[in-house]
């Protein structure tokens, strides 16, 4: 009983640090991280270079 009890308390306890680990992986991609001479596209969700005139 104690070694599943110890078990149990030993992965709650690592949970926060896995979920975090998995989580930090993932970039949301904004307008706002697109590179200069490209613009945001909401359709597309993705930045596009911009034409230049």
């Amino acid at each position: 009983m104690k070694t599943k009890i110890t078990t149990a308390v030993i992965a709650l306890m690592l949970l926060p640090s896995m979920s975090m680990a998995y989580c930090s992986g993932m970039k949301e991609v904004t307008a706002s991280s697109c590179k200069e001479g490209s613009s945001w596209d909401q359709a597309k969700g993705e930045c596009i270079p911009t034409p230049t005139t």
